[in-house]
């Protein structure tokens, strides 16, 4: 049951990314950055949703309350990153447009990839990293000011159930470089939506939500010494079955 669940909504994504996505390309013809963002968040509800009805995934949301509030709040989310769940899941989520730092290949992916192209986003060439990152600060500084929050993955990848990865500190040097504030996010994906996994299995997947760090006076390592330590408390707490030698002292 688990495989044919799984595979009905591999095909449900399957079967609406196409038109969607040449419906993005056309309409990006005609609308501004915005109302495109709002199209592709559009799709993902389509993903999540199926994820519900067929796979049985339901999602558990707490901490709404400490998002920055208001049309001029600013933020920078910095999510644990498990699976693709989260990628599709925190848009849908989000009162502001998210702007996404990605490496550029990604462009390159048939229908998903060349709509993420026509949006607002921050890809970038890891390959040229001060030029890299000059552009991450560069970009983020006018999507900031136009009321869209940035998001990345500290960890730079999809970690696998109850390990960490190393948190980067390109986050949080965005942060201090634009005097926007953290807001670390805790998601446990990977109990139902495993990282590289064709196989998803019905269950609640919880995401927290902390209040905004400040980034002012700060420094990088140090900062994400913090968000590091708050998104690994809290998944440990979230998921203890994952985390035995934590658990078990």
């Amino acid at each position: 049951m688990i495989f044919l669940r799984s595979l009905l909504h591999a095909l449900w994504m399957l079967v609406t990314v196409v038109p969607w996505a040449i419906m993005m390309l056309t309409a990006s013809l005609f609308l501004r950055a915005n109302p495109m963002y709002w199209l592709a968040v559009g799709w993902l509800k389509l993903a999540i949703g199926g994820a519900r009805v067929l796979l049985g995934i339901k999602v558990r949301v707490t901490g709404m309350e400490n998002l920055p509030q208001g049309e001029t709040g600013q933020a920078i989310l910095l999510v644990k990153h498990q699976s693709t769940l989260e990628t599709f899941l925190i848009p849908t989520l989000m009162p502001h447009p998210l702007a996404f730092v990605f490496k550029k290949e990604l462009i390159y992916v048939p229908f998903f990839g060349w709509a993420m192209a026509r949006l607002d986003m921050i890809h970038i060439d890891r390959s040229q990293r001060s030029e890299a990152f000059n552009k991450v600060v560069a970009q983020g500084k006018r999507l900031l000011a136009r009321g869209v929050w940035i998001i990345m993955f500290p960890e730079g990848t999809r970690i696998p159930r109850g390990e960490k990865g190393v948190y980067k500190t390109g986050g949080t040097r965005l942060a201090i470089e634009t005097g926007a504030p953290v807001v670390p996010i805790a998601v446990s994906s990977a109990k139902v939506w495993p990282r590289k996994a064709f196989l998803k299995r019905p269950g609640v997947v919880d995401v927290v939500i902390g209040q905004p760090i400040p980034s002012q006076g700060r420094e990088p390592a140090e900062f994400m010494r913090e968000v590091e330590d708050w998104i690994e408390g809290q998944m440990r707490r979230l998921d203890p079955e994952a985390y035995p030698a934590k658990t078990g002292a």
